[in-house]
């Protein structure tokens, strides 16, 4: 580990530079531990050359050694040792004192995954103890050893320890291969390494320098806070690090001193400022290259759903929700304005508006309420609508509520009024209960007449994607959560073990709850005084417990970060209990101690709150406009504070501030010094104040301790003090490009120091959440900067805010190949390359999909929280709505979109690409309908023609009947499932990348729209109904073809080989792939087949093995046919039951060894079960609600579709690909399409989000393949060695029906998902490569069309540079 910060920045010359000891990895290490004594320098070089010599080690233990080359080592050596492990791997362990004692340790092995699992031992004892320094990248392990990973370097692996604490007297460890789950011990024992001691220890002793500038302070104070000169002061270090010395010579420990010195006084933790030399100048700095590929995260939580009983069971309802339903059941009267233990209802009948307040306080309600005609007044109702019990008092009425005569559990009390007309807009009010105000969050309440009216919610729902049983918690303990934020936080930390066992979810429902208290959604104080130091103490002690948490859960981060955001520091000691104490100074020191001032204090005395962060802003804006008492008042209201909440607190704010001028200098002093103590409790992501926080607070002092920090965090980067200045220095500045490059160094730089424990954690995430936050709101000021700015700049921005966003991201990997490829696509530019914008605009495509992903996955995990919590809490309907939207809107998400669309025209001007991609196009007139998604309409039908707008369009959806167009933004592949079906019906489809013309399309909602598409654009404009009439009778010419199916009966095969595929033995999927066998040109490989023919799973289901399968499919067809769409989904389970009779096993067994192909059987019976499996999974995709509804619409007959099974060796690909022999958008027949993927091809023909490489080529010039559009696809499929079964009915590649893609193919394992980065992709950064293989696919698509003589559908794969086909078929 680096020395650290304050170690670096305080150094004044005082200490050598560290002696850094190089390993020869080329060598071998004679065996043996070996005192420095007795290995003297004639073991350089070549000096040792006899062999069976024995030498005593320094535990006078005998060591044999045998010749072999000698590692040459460092003179400062104490002690070599060497081991062997498992016979035939060298672990070579080299000792060294200097001032920090070294072990250096190198082992011979080329595993890229090694841990060291290690400890020390001290007083002679067994048990470990974990040394303070350690290496980057070390994690504590159960808080019983450490474990750090081997620096990997070619055979090698090495690692260096730095032992500063000269109590240890050795250290134990094990060595552990993660990826092999394997552990390497020394004979069964730890590897035991005693360090050296003694004179020579003692007099290199070193004292951490942080500690010499403690002991340096201390005697400073003690000698009376005097003005040294620079000698006395140099004098003074030295003496302080004489006596640290002298301690530690008596037997103390490093730690011994530090908890000395830093734990008995905050205000001891101190460091001096050198002079140190700048890291960066004024202008700019010069970022440090960084392997990208380090930073990615992989931490992917579980979901745990709460397993207890009641987590199905619908929550209770309280007296007053029993007393809400029953009111509205009884008038239908719609509720707007729920609030805990207080229900509204409003009516509006016949020029009359009548509300109902209803409340279950136990205690006696009075209703002190007035009308309004506007917001925030307060005006006397009329005297006859009065209720009984009512008392006028000065602009309002004083209401005693009646008990109402109900069956309910416990009393209602309630008020009801009606008023005529509409001159009244609204009603305020407040309850008092005997002295006690109750309120709306410290304001009123009000009911708006005219908002919008929502219905009464008549229950929580099941709480289903919520850690329910938690929620619940919460909301029991709202009420007295409510008292003060001490309570609220106390009980948070209480529930962080519960959120923990509840998983992700438990989590997502904290910080619901912490943002709902955030946003002032529920109450922050009520009637309860608190010292502002206990306020702190609560926090302090909820960030230690989610800082625990943080550490050892590293698949929680992202939540537990924006929890902590919420939350805000706190802290230790004074820091808490200084808000009250220095408002007093403030007062002395000003003389301003009346008036607004002390009704301030009065307020921070009783209860202080995040508000005080903005008044004492507001103050400061105040004095600094010259006293502008409307700057006071913007300040305050543009942070959502009131006048009315101002005079809602349990100490009222009444008055504005009123200073004279002599004060201004003053009050700005101590009020900048008072914001930074009020942000170091309430304000997690304020720069300033968590800069100071990591840095040290810093005392003026006087003479010699001028400058001193007070608790500076340890072990910052070297040169990092310098870093956060710069940051600071141009926070403010309008070009915010060095801002923007400063604060993302200083993330890269802290990154490490979050990854691992630290006894400062929080602070150092307080930091990391500052400098996310300030690069958001730097990169919105930089707008300004880009509205006349080229693709380089845009770009450039878009790249500093996804780095930004992954370095705040769980799992980021998809986000990092997005920044490569950002960064790939700038280098393309400056190289100006012809395809650059073409390029970017597919990593553009990825990085918006990506953006949607992290949206989707926020609406999962956190809304349903909020929406449950937020019922129980009587949260406010908008506000629950908007809660992940409000979430992802404060990352730097919403940022990063709005640059993305900035860019998207451009790129799409630059490459020539259009508004749209047509992947159908047919001229058609329909009405429009929107829709979010293709799938929720896949079986509807239309009963006139319609004009589909889809926001989402998969790629293996159903056009619904009725259907003439599906435009949509979305980006299905060109040869996606439902683009054939698309261009096999007839129907206009395509994509609009134009925001603008989709959000007019979108306008156009149920209006008649013609559409005349051309290849690349399609026209578009309003018609009348008439069209539509003309366009349908023009279609009812162009009546396709009736399609009937012939029934296929078992010919007593149950397996056939390639050369047996017949038309009465399966599907043309089959025939297609036995008839190329031996006919394309040798360099096209076609892979072995054999084939489970029509009519075998009909004879399996009539086995007596299965009778019981069979009758129960009998009844389930029946509730199909019956219109029970439900019964498709279990028939296909139902399906999977099927045993497989002997005859069949044997076999196909046969029939697959006899054509050279693996028998899964041979690697064990577990193998076939997977196989039979995946076999009885394509037989069960006859009844996919896709295929069915497809057969359905054509009329044709289902139980005569056959299903036989092609049986296939899969090749693991290094790409997929699929060609079209005939250009399918435009037509031409001289023109070849194919589309390729990383992997397997299912992600091109599958639901896959993303578009494939694509390219057309000419017939007449196969070796000039033209780019279309570069891969956006994240993801990718790996298959290890397997099998796989694809589908092959009757019902395909029938004329004027693309059956194709209904039915499921099958492998026998499981692909992996790899997210995918194409910046080492050849086909992407190699062009001579790319042209290869494209000009190979074209060549292999024009010989198989030649050898048909109709175009084709082609797809097959590309493996280590060779092609195979998998299947062909006629291209419809």
């Amino acid at each position: 580990m680096s020395n650290s910060l304050v170690h670096n920045l305080l150094n004044r010359a005082l200490i050598r530079p560290p002696h850094h000891t190089k390993l020869n990895s080329s060598c071998l290490q004679p065996v043996g531990k070996i005192s420095r004594s007795n290995l003297s320098t004639q073991l350089y070089g070549k000096g040792l050359h006899k062999s069976g010599r024995r030498l005593l080690t320094e535990s006078g233990r005998p060591v044999s050694f045998v010749t072999k080359a000698v590692l040459a080592m460092d003179p400062a050596s104490q002690a070599v040792e060497k081991f062997n492990l498992d016979g035939n791997i060298d672990l070579l362990v080299e000792v060294t004192s200097t001032n920090v004692r070294e072990v250096n340790i190198q082992i011979a092995h080329t595993s890229d995954s090694l841990l060291l699992h290690w400890g020390a031992i001290r007083d002679n004892k067994e048990k470990w103890v974990l040394p303070s320094r350690s290496p980057d990248r070390t994690i504590n392990y159960k808080s019983r050893a450490l474990r750090t990973p081997f620096v990997k370097s070619g055979g090698n692996s090495y690692l260096k320890l730095e032992i500063d604490d000269h109590a240890i007297q050795a250290i134990e460890f094990l060595i552990f291969d993660e990826s092999r789950n394997k552990w390497y011990k020394n004979n069964g024992q730890n590897f035991h390494i005693n360090l050296p001691m003694g004179s020579n220890v003692e007099r290199n002793v070193s004292v951490p320098e942080d500690l010499v500038q403690v002991q340096a302070y201390i005697r400073w104070e003690r000698n009376g806070k005097q003005n040294y000169s620079p000698e006395k002061e140099k004098e003074e270090y030295e003496a302080a690090r004489t006596e640290l010395r002298e301690e530690m010579m008596r037997g103390a420990s490093v730690e011994d001193l530090r908890r000395k010195l830093l734990k008995k006084d905050d205000k001891k933790r101190v460091s001096k400022q050198p002079k140190q030399k700048k890291h960066f100048s004024s202008e700019k700095i010069q970022r440090k290259g960084r392997d990208l590929d380090t930073l990615i995260c992989k931490h992917v939580a579980d979901v745990v759903e709460s397993k207890s009983k009641s987590s199905s069971e619908p929550r209770a309802l309280t007296t007053l929700e029993m007393y809400a339903k029953a009111k509205e059941e009884q008038e239908s009267t719609p509720v707007f304005s729920k609030k805990t233990m207080i229900l509204v209802l409003v009516t509006k009948l016949s020029g009359k508006t009548k509300i109902h307040l209803a409340t279950d306080y136990k205690e006696k309600i009075t209703l002190h309420w007035a009308l309004s005609q506007k917001g925030g007044e307060w005006l006397d109702p009329p005297s006859d609508i009065l209720p009984p019990n009512s008392l006028p008092v000065r602009g309002a009425v004083d209401t005693q509520l009646t008990i109402a005569s109900t069956d309910l559990p416990s009393p209602v009390q309630t008020f009801e009024v009606e008023i005529e007309g509409d001159s009244y807009k609204g009603m305020p009010f407040v309850l008092k209960a005997g002295e006690r105000w109750i309120k709306n969050s410290g304001s009123d309440f009000y009911v708006d007449f005219a908002k919008e009216e929502k219905h009464v919610q008549k229950d929580y729902g099941d709480g289903k994607g919520t850690a329910k049983n938690l929620l619940d918690r919460i909301a029991d303990l709202e009420s007295e959560a409510q008292k003060s934020f001490m309570h609220r936080f106390n009980i948070a930390a209480d529930l962080v073990d519960e959120a923990k066992n509840a998983g992700q979810l438990g989590f997502a429902g904290i910080l619901v709850w912490m943002r709902f208290m955030a946003t002032r959604q529920l109450v922050w104080n009520k009637n309860y005084n608190v010292k502002p130091r206990e306020i702190s103490k609560a926090q302090d002690r909820l960030t230690d417990v989610l800082q625990e948490v943080y550490a050892s859960y590293p698949e929680y981060r992202e939540l537990l970060r924006m929890i902590m955001s919420t939350v805000g520091r706190g802290g230790e000691g004074d820091v808490g209990q200084r808000i009250r104490d220095e408002i007093l100074v403030i007062q002395r020191n000003n003389d301003c101690a009346g008036g607004m001032m002390e009704e301030w204090h009065q307020k921070l005395h009783n209860n202080t709150s995040p508000d005080d962060v903005v008044i004492c802003q507001a103050l400061m804006d105040y004095v600094k406009s010259d006293f502008d008492m409307s700057v006071y008042w913007k300040t305050l209201n543009d942070n959502g504070i009131t006048k009315e909440r101002l005079l809602s607190y349990d100490r009222a704010i009444h008055s504005e501030p009123s200073f004279r001028r002599e004060q201004k200098d003053g009050l700005l002093r101590d009020l900048g010094h008072y914001m930074r103590t009020l942000k170091a409790v309430h304000s997690g992501a304020d720069l300033e104040s968590a800069i100071q926080n990591c840095m040290g607070y810093q005392d003026d002092g006087e003479g010699f301790m001028v400058g001193v920090q007070i608790n500076p965090v340890s072990g910052l980067p070297s040169g990092y003090p310098d870093l956060l200045r710069f940051v600071l220095q141009h926070v403010e500045e309008k070009n915010v490009e060095p801002l923007l490059e400063g604060l993302l160094e200083a993330r890269q730089e802290l990154r490490p120091l979050l990854l691992k424990s630290h006894d400062r954690l929080k602070d150092l995430l307080f930091l990391d959440l500052a400098l996310d936050s300030t690069v958001r709101t730097a990169i919105e000021r930089g707008y300004e900067q880009l509205n006349n700015a080229g693709p380089e700049k845009i770009m450039y921005f878009i790249s500093l805010v996804l780095e930004n966003l992954a370095l705040s991201s769980d799992d980021n990997e998809d986000l990092i190949y997005c920044l490569k490829g950002w960064q790939f696509a700038l280098n393309m530019f400056k190289s100006k390359k012809d395809h650059w914008a073409l390029y970017a605009k597919s990593v553009l495509d990825r990085s918006r999909l990506a953006l949607q992903s992290k949206a989707e996955s926020y609406l999962e995990i956190l809304q349903p929280s909020a929406e449950y919590l937020g019922s129980c809490l009587g949260v406010e309907q908008w506000a629950v709505s908007i809660f992940t939207e409000e979430i992802i809107r404060a990352g730097s998400a919403a940022a990063l979109s709005s640059l993305v669309n900035r860019l998207d025209p451009v790129l799409r001007k630059t490459a020539n690409l259009g508004s749209w991609q047509v992947i159908s196009p047919v001229e058609v007139v329909g009405y429009v309908i929107v829709v979010d998604e293709l799938l929720t309409v896949q079986n509807k039908t239309y009963d006139r023609p319609t004009i589909i707008v889809a926001k989402r369009v998969r790629g293996e959806e159903e056009i619904p009947d009725g259907a003439v167009a599906v435009l949509t933004p979305d980006m299905p592949d060109v040869l996606s499932h439902v683009s054939v079906r698309a261009r096999n019906g007839k129907i206009c489809f395509a994509t609009c990348f134009d925001s603008g013309i989709l959000s007019d399309l979108q306008a156009m909602d149920g209006k008649v729209l013609s559409l005349k598409p051309t290849s690349a654009d399609v026209v578009y404009r309003e018609v009348n109904d008439s069209e539509v009439s003309s366009q349908s009778s023009d279609n009812l010419e162009d009546v396709p073809p009736s399609i009937s199916l012939v029934k296929k009966q078992f010919v007593g095969r149950y397996a056939i080989s390639s050369e047996e595929f017949t038309n009465d033995l399966v599907g043309a999927k089959s025939r297609n792939i036995g008839y190329l066998k031996g006919k394309v040109p040798s360099w096209v490989g076609i892979p072995t087949s054999v084939a489970l023919p029509f009519g075998v799973f009909e004879k399996v289901l009539s086995e007596k093995a299965n009778q019981a399968v069979s009758e129960k499919l009998q009844v389930l067809k029946k509730s199909l046919d019956e219109g029970d769409q439900g019964a498709l989904g279990e028939i296909r389970k139902t399906v999977l039951g099927l045993v497989a009779p002997a005859e069949l096993v044997e076999e196909l067994k046969s029939t697959m060894k006899s054509s050279d192909m693996p028998w899964p059987g041979d690697e064990g019976e577990q193998r076939w079960e997977q196989a039979w499996s995946a076999i009885k999974k394509v037989w069960a995709s006859k009844w996919n609600e896709r295929a069915y509804f497809s057969t359905k619409k054509v009329k044709l007959d289902h139980d005569y579709l056959c299903m036989a099974v092609l049986v296939q060796e899969v090749i693991n690909a290094d790409y997929a690909f699929v060609i079209h022999t005939t250009n399918p958008s435009s037509g031409d027949s001289s023109e070849i399409y194919a589309e390729v993927v990383k992997g397997l091809g299912e992600t091109l023909v599958g639901a896959y989000p993303g578009r494939s490489l694509s390219f057309i080529c000419k017939k007449n010039n196969l070796d000039s393949p033209l780019l279309l559009g570069y891969p956006s696809k994240p993801i990718g499929l790996f298959i290890r060695r397997s099998i796989i079964f694809r589908s092959d009915s009757n019902g395909e590649d029938l004329e004027g029906y693309a059956g194709a893609g209904l039915y499921d193919s099958v492998p026998m394992d499981e692909e992996d998902k790899v997210v995918l980065d194409y910046t080492t992709d050849p086909l992407i950064t190699d062009e001579s490569f790319q042209k290869k293989i494209l000009s190979d696919i074209a060549r292999a698509g024009d010989a198989i069309e030649k050898l048909y003589g109709t175009p084709q559908d082609i797809e097959g794969v590309i493996r280590d540079g060779k092609l195979y086909v998998v299947q062909t078929r006629p291209q419809v």
